[in-house]
């Protein structure tokens, strides 16, 4: 029986029911549901992101404080911010499908078939028979057949097993730690099923691939959506959550929750117990990597913050995983507070750091790296870029899900877009690349000026309730019933984004006195790499024109860069010395950043850097 101080929530058309303390507010209801929604913010009452619609019930639905920021039409059909609204008893909610967040359009890891095969964890049959005894205090002797190498460590329990053994047994040595150790023993020959998993846990999606490691086969692929979403989508928003009292444990369960709920995936799917998978290669940013460990975040909040650029490894039980208790989870090394494994992941899947020729690497979402450099140096930095080329922050954002606008074309002398959607539904909203396209094609149709202002005057530019606003789609072409736009405050919030990101990499050019014809080859990693218009790119000037460059799209090169390492201890020495080697530049603190940044805030920005 519940509480008299608990109040009962229903959420359509989800038809999900909770319970949760008199006074929560609706978010707090949604998270305990488990309900992926739309919360930028974390629950600030600023993003107007986690817009539900009030059916029934005692809350404070209605309010000021509670639709601040919504439109009159919103108001009027009973919308309110989940966050800024508080349950005083039973109520019911419908949660519209623009605050839903389903299965985003996931990214593959691209695993170079370079990739030398020698895996830290490898199993072996066992061999006991009499002779002058090999381990101190055995009376017969043990062997390991195929193994060679330092004796591995075992414990007492595990030597006794084997040495008193009347039939062969199957067992599993680790070297994630530099020295050898048995982690499991099986009964019978097991040798043909030795399973690995790389991981990519990002800020959004959490990734997984599944492979034996005994003959080197890919198995399958699963993902899901990180569950501290509904805590905040940006870093620092998390970082702050992380200092409330019981946040950071929350962020961490949040983290481990997601990655077991695609273990267990994987597992099903390919028909194998969750304890067959005796080894984790896992890639994310730095503050990520801190989330999931449980390590306080708040030392990263420091401009030159110290990093420790050497792995985290850890047993899978000490960070509540759900495979084999005594496998190793290793994570790739960070650089710095913004610069984590999964950029050490990007370089390492592009080849980058052995070649003589210059590079640059650019890795742009909610944060963006950009690193450059060749065999002999490579240098980055990490700019707030902002989730604004993943489709956050913008009024009609949304991410790369279905229903979507991933690709617009505008026509010049009407001002008419035309577009694509993912999975060709009706259109939701408009995600990161399709945000691209938009500002590259409003700009070459004038309906922005050069300094990202809108013109009025210009076919499909209207007055909105907050000034001038395009609309990209009318409403009664919209899944939302309400018209698809792009406002004055979004190109605000996309010029800095875009300023942000071209400052950067300009700083990268000035340090090193490069010009951007030097560079001969631009990677570009993560779905910004793989679905965005190169074209709309450099026309808007997110990045420089590299004309003698030769540009490569390296897909996530997070999960990639974990299922190098997973696949072979030589890759992990590369990424430690990748880590090592690299210097990181804090932009909080560069002089020239400002300059740089300042100089980007036009459409598309410096003329050396955008010569045509």
């Amino acid at each position: 029986m519940e509480s008299d101080e608990s109040v009962r929530v229903i959420f359509h058309p989800l038809n999900k029911v909770v319970s949760v303390p008199k006074n929560s507010s609706v978010l707090d209801a949604i998270r305990k549901a488990d309900i992926l929604f739309e919360s930028i913010c974390g629950g600030k009452g600023e993003c107007r992101k986690c817009r539900v619609i009030y059916v029934r019930g005692d809350c404070t639905a209605g309010l000021p404080e509670s639709t601040r920021g919504l439109s009159v039409d919103e108001i009027q059909e009973n919308f309110c911010l989940a966050c800024q609204t508080y349950l005083s008893g039973d109520c019911e909610f419908v949660i519209p499908v623009e605050s839903r967040i389903d299965a985003p359009k996931i990214l593959p890891g691209i695993c170079s078939d370079e990739t030398p095969v020698a895996p830290s964890v490898k199993k072996y049959r066992t061999r006991c028979e009499p002779a002058v005894p090999q381990l101190a205090g055995s009376h017969r002797s043990l062997r390991l057949d195929g193994y060679m190498g330092k004796r591995p460590h075992m414990t007492p329990g595990q030597h006794q097993r084997l040495v008193s053994a009347t039939s062969p047994y199957t067992v599993t040595v680790s070297c994630s730690t530099g020295y050898p150790e048995v982690i499991a023993i099986e009964s019978g020959d097991t040798t043909g099923a030795t399973y690995g998993l790389a991981v990519d846990l990002g800020t959004t999606t959490v990734v997984g691939m599944l492979f034996n490691l005994a003959g080197m086969q890919f198995c399958a692929q699963a993902s899901n959506l990180n569950r501290q979403i509904t805590y905040g989508e940006e870093l620092v928003t998390r970082m702050a959550f992380a200092r409330e009292r019981g946040g950071l444990e929350k962020l961490q369960l949040a983290a481990v929750e997601s990655i077991n709920s695609v273990i267990r995936k994987l597992a099903e799917s390919n028909r194998i117990e969750r304890t067959e998978i005796h080894e984790i290669c896992l890639a994310g940013n730095t503050v990520m990597h801190y989330l999931f460990s449980g390590r306080d975040p708040r030392a990263l909040e420091l401009a030159d913050a110290a990093v420790n650029k050497k792995p985290l490894v850890k047993k899978a039980h000490d960070l509540g995983l759900q495979v084999n208790p005594e496998a190793y989870v290793y994570c790739l090394p960070n650089v710095s507070r913004y610069v984590g494994g999964d950029a050490v992941g990007d370089v390492l899947v592009s080849g980058m750091h052995r070649s003589e020729e210059l590079s640059l690497l650019v890795d742009l979402g909610t944060n963006g790296e950009m690193i450059i450099g060749n065999a002999d140096w490579l240098a980055s930095v990490s700019c707030a870029s902002g989730p604004a080329f993943e489709g956050a922050g913008i009024t009609s954002g949304m991410r790369a899900m279905r229903g979507a606008i991933e690709h617009i074309t505008i026509d010049p002398e009407t001002g008419a877009a035309a577009w694509t959607t993912i999975g060709g539904q009706r259109p939701r909203g408009i995600c990161g690349s399709g945000i691209i396209d938009a500002a590259a094609g409003m700009a070459a149709a004038g309906i922005l000026d050069f300094t990202g202002r809108l013109v009025e005057g210009k076919p499909g530019v209207v007055e909105g309730e907050n000034g001038l606003t395009y609309v990209l789609v009318p409403k009664n072409q919209s899944e939302t019933g309400r018209d698809i736009v792009l406002t004055s405050q979004d190109m605000v919030y996309l010029m800095d984004s875009k300023a942000a990101a071209c400052g950067a990499i300009g700083v990268l050019l000035k340090k090193y006195r490069i010009r951007p014809e030097d560079i001969r080859h631009v990677y570009l990693a993560g779905a910004f790499g793989a679905y965005t218009d190169l074209g709309s790119i450099t026309r808007f000037g997110i990045i420089p024109r590299f004309i003698n460059a030769e540009f490569h799209p390296i897909g996530n090169g997070s999960l990639a860069g974990a299922a190098a390492t997973l696949l072979s201890e030589g890759k992990r020495k590369e990424a430690e010395t990748i880590a090592e080697k690299m210097v990181y530049i804090d932009l909080l603190v560069d002089v020239d950043f400002i300059e740089e940044y300042t100089a980007a805030l036009y459409i598309p920005g410096k003329k050396e850097y955008f010569p045509d």
